[in-house]
């Protein structure tokens, strides 16, 4: 948005803080209809929601009241939803809890990360907004209120969260390894050494959590507390992500070896 606004000549502001009289008197000055939120890490205070005459919405990565919050596309994925969409809010002083102009669902699949399922969300949320912006300037807007029910908060992802817990199932594992994909990575630890698991599918095996059950070109498979994972992109500390036939070439792993347990938080 930055670089098509300075490629264009629109004016662009970055204030750090939007708690500043001067910054909200900055946008009455430009007098806006709408004002659109996107991704936007600062919380706008009531006094800058009341400046544009339409209203200001945002663009929301989950299908409200569900992941209300800071960090919804990560919560689906660890929650192990089938389902998440795109939903066009009116702002109000509550966190996400104004009422919605349109709403659409997208599946998510096996296969997705925080990073494909950002992705696909980011063009749904483009198409919506600007239909959204549409039937408001034909004054056609119908603003539903959420359901009270369902309602669920998506926390700001904390970095111990990335930390594998071997004794979780397999499937759980799974989850947390794409959920992390591509930002800050699962972690994991062996022999001292701080690796990181990118990819994975559940897999068939058991043992101890953790235990390495083989290594070989397809993957290293890891047992968990229940079943086990194929980890097929590693990347060790300072390295690259390279996938499991490159990376035991390096760093050769064997079956019987421990990855060592989370520590309790």
């Amino acid at each position: 948005m930055k670089r098509l606004a300075l490629a264009r000549g629109i004016p662009l502001e970055q204030p750090e803080s939007l708690r500043e009289e001067s910054v909200c008197e900055q946008l009455r000055r430009r007098n806006p209809d709408v004002m659109v939120v996107a991704a936007y890490g600062l919380i706008l205070p009531q006094a800058m929601l009341d400046i544009a005459r339409l209203g200001a919405y945002n663009v929301h990565a989950s299908l409200l009241p569900r992941w209300r919050g800071a960090a919804p596309i990560e919560r689906a994925l660890l929650a192990g939803d089938r389902n998440t969409g795109i939903s066009i809010m009116q702002m109000n002083k509550g966190l996400d809890t104004g009422p919605v102009l349109l709403q659409e669902e997208i599946a998510i699949s096996e296969t997705d990360t925080a990073g494909t399922l950002h992705d696909r969300l980011a063009g749904l949320g483009g198409q919506l907004i600007v239909r959204s912006l549409d039937s408001l300037q034909a004054g056609q807007v119908n603003a539903k209120p959420q359901p009270s029910q369902g309602a669920s908060y998506a926390a700001k992802l904390d970095k111990r969260e990335a930390r594998l817990d071997w004794r979780e199932s397999a499937v759980g594992v799974n989850r947390r390894i794409r959920a992390f994909n591509p930002s800050p990575g699962a972690s994991a630890r062996i022999r001292g050494v701080d690796l990181k698991i990118w990819e994975c599918i559940v897999a068939p095996g058991g043992g101890a959590p953790g235990e390495v059950l083989g290594a070989g070109a397809n993957g290293v498979l890891i047992a968990c507390g229940e079943g086990a994972v194929l980890a097929s992109e590693m990347q060790r500390a300072g390295g690259r992500r390279l996938a499991a036939a490159e990376f035991l070439a390096g760093f050769a792993l064997t079956a019987g070896e421990r990855f060592e347990a989370r520590e309790s938080t």
